[in-house]
């Protein structure tokens, strides 16, 4: 019987990624992400199958990501 090897995901964008755009890309990356998750969850609620369910995880991990960052460089800027 043959294991499958776990295959580690990258995330869709890396902490270090997301610090080197300007805020406008990490603005609109954002818009973007929000709308493809609002678009898996309503595929989801509609009855339909993902090809890659943990993806709506990792959207939703990335957009913390952003907003995270947005709110330490607008702590920083403030201080």
């Amino acid at each position: 019987m043959k294991l499958k090897k776990r295959v580690k995901k990258l995330p869709i964008l890396r902490k270090r990624e997301i610090r080197e755009l300007p805020r406008e890309e990490r603005l609109k990356k954002l818009k973007e992400l929000k709308t493809e998750l609002t678009r898996l969850k309503t595929t989801v609620a509609a009855g339909g199958a993902l090809d890659n369910p943990s993806k709506i995880r990792e959207i939703r991990r990335t957009i913390a990501r952003i907003l995270t960052i947005e709110r330490e460089e607008s702590k920083k800027a403030s201080t």
